[in-house]
């Protein structure tokens, strides 16, 4: 028999992007498009401050500013991780002067992108190429309020388990929350993008407890405390932009290239990458 709630989704139906600012676009560009292999926006956000890397369906969105480090580590799902390691060799003495750094494992790549932001790589048997999580770190004893914070606030498929918060974000992303001994450091305003279905729902929850923090547009607004329903008190910042299904950018189609398609090893009609895995 099919277990059927594995395909649940829940209210969060996107997981867009993840924002953190960068202070040098071509570092940046080292790092995201040579390093990693991911793919710069064409359309989009193409001058020099800022810039939007594409990764299968989900994005980097990466404006010039001060850096922002997200408070945990960032999950890249990625089709081919020995091609992935030659290429941050090959970036390595580029990015000598930052905090860039990575260290191969039995089944990952742990990365440090030039700031301090971390990232993990793996190879999925889901997603070929894609953020399939963000896992960020909590407090001692905060998974349980903060998931009931996502069913109660968002409607979303939230659980908590052996001191995570696990949410459903999206078709193939989700966002954890790791209880940690080191307290989270300081908010700096980086922020994550995610789409819901019923949009007004939960403006209308976050509003009553004045938690909104800006009213974007028609089709947006933005939140960054998370807190226990049962309480009140905060447990941790992180900022949401809370787009809806009539965002006119929903579901938009994304540009992914074949980082194995060079000068070298050239094929015609090759280099879009596919990014479906066959079951």
């Amino acid at each position: 028999m099919f277990d059927r709630t594995t395909q649940d989704v829940g209210n969060i139906v996107e997981f867009g992007h993840v924002n953190t600012r960068v202070p040098d676009q071509g570092v940046a560009t080292l790092f995201y498009v040579s390093g990693l292999g991911l793919t710069r926006d064409p359309f989009l956000m193409t001058s020099t401050d800022n810039m939007w890397i594409n990764v299968g369906i989900t994005q980097f969105h990466l404006p010039t500013g001060p850096a922002q480090v997200m408070p945990g580590v960032t999950v890249l799902a990625l089709p081919d991780l020995s091609a992935l390691a030659a290429r941050l060799r090959r970036v390595a003495p580029l990015l000598a002067d930052t905090r860039f750094a990575f260290e191969p494992a039995a089944d990952a790549i742990h990365v440090m992108c030039p700031w301090g932001n971390r990232l993990r790589c793996v190879a999925s048997d889901t997603t070929r190429l894609g953020i399939i999580a963000v896992e960020l770190s909590a407090p001692k004893g905060a998974a349980e309020g903060i998931a009931r914070f996502y069913r109660e606030a968002l409607d979303a498929e939230a659980h908590a388990e052996s001191g995570r918060a696990i949410i459903t974000s999206g078709m193939s992303t989700d966002l954890v929350f790791i209880e940690s001994d080191t307290p989270p450091p300081p908010f700096d305003g980086a922020h994550i993008q995610i789409a819901l279905a019923n949009f007004s729902r939960p403006h209308a929850w976050l509003q009553t407890r004045g938690l909104i923090t800006e009213e974007s547009n028609a089709h947006q607004y933005r939140f960054q405390a998370i807190t226990d329903p049962a309480t009140g008190v905060t447990l941790c910042e992180i900022e949401h932009e809370v787009r809806s299904m009539r965002h006119p950018m929903f579901a938009r189609p994304l540009v992914n290239r074949d980082a194995d398609i060079t000068l070298a090893r050239y094929a015609p009609g090759r280099e879009a990458l596919a990014l479906g895995i066959a079951p």
